[in-house]
């Protein structure tokens, strides 16, 4: 009985532009279409970063133009 088991489609991938840390201990990178400033420091070490590309699933990102974004959220008192 192997009717539950369901076919997997494959996820399409693509050269994606990336944001690799420097650090050699740490394994932090990021997409750069997901990154809010031109040259982002690392999330997990705070070391910078460089360009670089990596062959990733294709993920759509609705914001076109993070960078230009705000930081933050202002909170009304």
């Amino acid at each position: 009985m192997n009717y539950r088991k369901k076919t997997l489609e494959e996820v399409p991938e693509e050269i994606t532009p990336i944001w690799s840390c420097t650090n050699d201990s740490c394994n932090g990178w990021m997409r750069d279409n997901f990154a809010f400033d031109y040259t982002p420091a690392c999330p997990l070490c705070s070391s910078e970063m460089e360009k670089s590309s990596k062959m990733l699933p294709l993920l759509v990102n609705n914001n076109a133009d993070m960078k230009s974004l705000k930081k933050g959220v202002q909170i009304d008192q």
